[in-house]
Parts: structure tokens; C-alpha cells; sequence
């Protein structure tokens, strides 16, 4: 038997009670996912000299999980709109811990590799529900745009509690110890979820296989395509099927009467933009971590704990900044609000593309990720706030998979730009290179412009949210 949340109305000022304890748990499983996911990518050295893989084979790693969930992401919203979202939740949780185990014990390669797709399925039903549940949680006003802060905060807090994991037992515990982390995380959220979190009302409707199968092969050929393929021509031709198979979704669902996802949502201009912002403000921060993660252990010899302990700065901007960005946002509107962390973010790639190797990292590096978390948390709250309000209840699952599909999808797009630019100018410090430079002195060169390439490139992406911003109405609060 499970305890009923009735969902918190507007005019309540705090979250308390049930309802802070049901929000506890959602927000948990957000941060599961987000923690394993840092663990995977820093244990991938370990896993490749273990199991004897090719840089190719342990790219795999990422992309069997990538693949399915950003494939499915559009599918994981709709599923919980109509079967119930708490159910598609726990069935996510449970699928992803199953794999977690099932990763962590693989005998063989193509098993942890089949594990991590069945990860991918389980975020994607996850996710979108993360959000959706929160939205039927707490009416539109000033709670749910705290619970989206919450949300906001938990999303950065699992990425740092993923590094510092990382840092603290990467040394001490095997690799296959390091993937079963989020297991306990996992078993925890699947006992307490029935008693406190609510279930929805399913939604009287019927699934849009063809959308369904057009949307996720559509994603999916664009999440390869830009996930780090190494063949330019089979990038070209996923990319270029991926486009289509869009298209042809979007026709096909025009004339569909239960469209997977209502085109209604894309009717309203903000939301469009808000969408549009979250996934240009992926290229201000995903490359810039990418480098400084390089940078601090290739050239200024930094041990796996300390890189950990420099980058949760970007962390900490966004936990010291989210509460004054939704009283903000409450008080000067959406549009106010974007264009500030727009500006933000332009001026953290700005000041950290000045960097010198002589440089201290208390000067020039924090001060720009300290920025940039603040940047991050102006942007996010209240593009996910506007993404998500006026949609109606039946809705909100889809509203949820669109928005983490456009991250998804805008994550990889940008870090493949920015890599693409990256590349080209550390080629041509090479070949500009003087003879009889030592190979590793030309090494960190060569990384040093690549990674004052990826702020100058982060700057533009800034640039794309600031303009994009500016199409956002205000969207300040009404007053009674």
C-alpha cells in the first residue's frame, strides 16, 4: 500500500513533508544516472587494459548507452503519459540497476557492452520521468520552479559526486566494484518510490508505433553520427539518414491522431526557443571539461584526485547560484534571466581563453568554472521551467522527452564542432612546429591551442544562446 502525495498546490512557499521526501527520491535516481555515468568514462582505461579493447571496441562503451538513450528518450516520455509515470520509472530503475550488476560481473566484452545498451533503455524511461513526476507533483508557480532549482542542483551535484568517487576509489577498488556503485542507490530508490511517490493518472490514449519507430531510428542516427564516429563517410551517410528519418516523422505525425509527441508543443514560440537554448548551451561547458580534464593531468601532471577536486567548482557555482536564479527569474521573467547566463557563460569561455600555461589555476581556471556553473543554472532553470509550463497533464512526459532529447542530441552535436575545431588548430601547431622540438613539449602545445580553440568555439555557442534567448518572452509571474 503506498502513501498518496496529493500535489502541492502554487500558493504553498516551502516544499516539506511528503512531498520534499518524494522529491528526494526522484531527484535520486536523476543523480544515479548522472554519477554512473562519470564513472563509466573515467574507468574506461582501466576496463579497455582489462579486457584486452581497442580504442575503437572501448568507445563502445559510451555509444551502446548513448544510442538507446537518445533513441528512446521521445518513447520514455510518452510510455509514462499513458502506462503511468511512477510505474515507467520504477520499471527504469529496476532495468538499469539489473544492468548495473549484470556490467559490473560481465565475464566477457560483449556482455558489459550489451549491458550498458540495456543501461541506455533504462535511462531513457528514467529520465523523461524525473521531470514528469515532478511536474505532476507540484502545480505551475513558484514551487515547481523551486523543485525545478532542486532539479537543476542535483543534476551538477551528481556529476561532481561522480568525480570525486572517481577520485577517491579509483586507486583502491578494481574497476568492476567502481560499476556496481549506484546498485545500493538503485534498490533504495526501488523500495521507497512505491511508498512515497505518487502514481499518475494514465492517460487514456494508444501508442504511435510508426512515430515511435521513425523518432528513435531518426535520434539514433543522429547520436552515432555525432557521438565520435571515426569513418567521416558513415558519419555523413547516419547523419544524413538520421535527418531524414526525422522528416518523414515529423509528416507522418502531423496526420497522426496521437502523435508519440504532440506537435502542439512546438505551436508555442518560447518553448521552441527554450528548447533551442538547451541545446546550444551544451557547447559552453561540454568541451571545456573535456580539455581542462586533459590539461590538468597531461601537462601540469595533476593526480586523477586532484583533476576531480578542480572541476566540482563548476558544481559549486551552480549550487551557490540556483536559489537567487529562481528568485530572479520570479522577479524579471525568463528572457531576463537566459540573457544573463548567456552573458555569464560568454564571459567564463572569454576569460578562460586567455589561459597561459604560467598561469595559476586560482586566477585564471576558477574563476572561469565558478562561471560557468553559474552560467549553467541561468540557463537551465528557466529554459526547463518555460520547456515544461501550460502543457497539460497528459502532456508532460513528452514535454519531459523533448527537452532531454534536445541536451542529449545537443551534447553531442556541439563537443563534434568542437572537437572538429579543436583538431584542425592542434594539426596546425604541429606542422608549424620547429625540428628538434622534444615530442612531448610539442604534445602540450599541441593540446594548449586545442583547448584555447574550445573556448573561442565555447564563446560562439554562448553567443548562439544569448541570440536565441532574446526570443523568449519574459514570462514574468502573475500577481494576485
Amino acid at each position: 500500500m503506498s502513501i498518496v502525495v496529493p500535489a502541492v498546490p502554487a500558493r504553498t512557499t516551502k516544499i516539506s513533508g511528503q512531498s520534499a521526501l518524494a522529491l528526494a527520491i526522484v531527484l535520486g535516481a536523476q543523480a544515479m544516472v548522472l554519477i554512473d555515468e562519470v564513472l563509466v568514462n573515467i574507468s574506461a582505461p582501466q576496463i579497455g587494459a582489462a579486457m584486452a579493447l581497442s580504442p575503437a571496441e572501448l568507445s563502445w562503451l559510451v555509444n551502446a548507452y548513448l544510442l538507446p538513450f537518445g533513441g528512446l528518450l521521445l518513447l520514455g516520455g510518452r510510455v509514462g503519459d499513458i502506462l503511468g509515470r511512477r510505474r515507467v520509472f520504477l520499471a527504469g530503475v529496476a532495468l538499469y540497476t539489473v544492468a548495473s550488476v549484470m556490467r559490473g560481473l560481465a565475464p566477457e566484452a560483449w556482455i558489459l557492452i550489451a549491458a550498458r545498451a540495456l543501461q541506455g533503455v533504462g535511462a531513457a524511461m528514467v529520465v523523461p520521468s524525473v521531470l514528469a513526476l515532478i511536474m505532476s507533483m507540484f502545480a505551475e508557480g513558484p514551487l515547481r520552479k523551486k523543485a525545478i532549482g532542486l532539479y537543476t542542483i542535483v543534476s551538477s551535484a551528481g556529476t561532481a559526486a561522480g568525480l570525486l568517487l572517481v577520485g577517491v576509489l579509483a586507486e583502491t577498488v578494481s574497476w568492476r566494484i567502481l560499476l556496481m556503485v549506484n546498485v545500493p542507490i538503485g534498490i533504495a530508490l526501488l523500495v521507497l518510490a512505491p511508498l512515497l511517490v505518487r502514481e499518475t493518472v494514465a492517460q487514456a490514449g494508444r501508442f504511435d508505433l510508426t512515430g515511435a519507430l521513425l523518432s528513435t531510428l531518426g535520434l539514433v542516427g543522429l547520436v552515432y553520427a555525432l557521438s565520435g564516429t571515426y569513418d567521416p563517410t558513415e558519419a555523413m551517410i547516419s547523419l544524413a539518414a538520421g535527418l531524414a528519418l526525422l522528416a518523414l516523422w515529423i509528416v507522418v505525425g502531423r496526420r497522426t491522431e496521437q502523435p508519440i509527441v504532440p506537435f502542439g508543443l512546438f505551436t508555442d514560440r518560447s518553448r521552441v526557443f527554450s528548447y533551442l537554448a538547451m541545446m546550444t548551451v551544451q557547447g559552453t561547458h561540454v568541451g571545456q571539461i573535456f580539455f581542462l580534464s586533459q590539461y590538468f593531468q597531461e601537462v601540469l601532471n595533476w593526480s586523477a584526485m586532484l583533476v576531480a577536486i578542480s572541476l566540482i567548482p563548476v558544481a559549486v557555482g551552480i549550487f551557490s547560484t540556483a536559489n537567487l536564479i529562481v528568485r530572479f527569474d520570479m522577479r524579471f521573467g525568463h528572457r531576463a534571466t537566459l540573457v544573463a547566463g548567456s552573458i555569464t557563460l560568454l564571459a567564463a569561455n572569454l576569460w578562460l581563453g586567455q589561459l597561459q600555461v604560467t598561469d595559476s589555476y586560482w586566477y585564471r581556471i576558477l574563476p572561469g568554472l565558478l562561471l560557468i556553473g553559474a552560467g549553467l543554472a541561468a540557463i537551465t532553470i528557466p529554459a526547463t521551467i518555460q520547456a515544461t509550463s501550460e502543457v497539460d497533464e497528459d502532456g508532460s512526459g513528452s514535454a519531459s522527452g523533448v527537452l532531454n532529447a534536445m541536451q542529449t542530441v545537443g551534447a553531442s552535436l556541439c563537443l563534434a564542432v568542437i572537437i572538429g575545431f579543436a583538431m584542425t588548430a592542434g594539426e596546425s601547431v604541429r606542422a608549424a612546429a620547429p625540428a628538434g622540438l622534444p615530442a612531448d613539449a610539442l604534445d602540450d602545445q599541441v593540446l594548449v591551442e586545442s583547448m584555447l580553440t574550445c573556448f573561442a568555439v565555447g564563446a560562439g555557442f554562448a553567443a548562439a544562446t544569448l541570440l536565441v534567448s532574446l526570443f523568449v518572452r519574459q514570462g514574468r509571474r502573475r500577481t494576485s
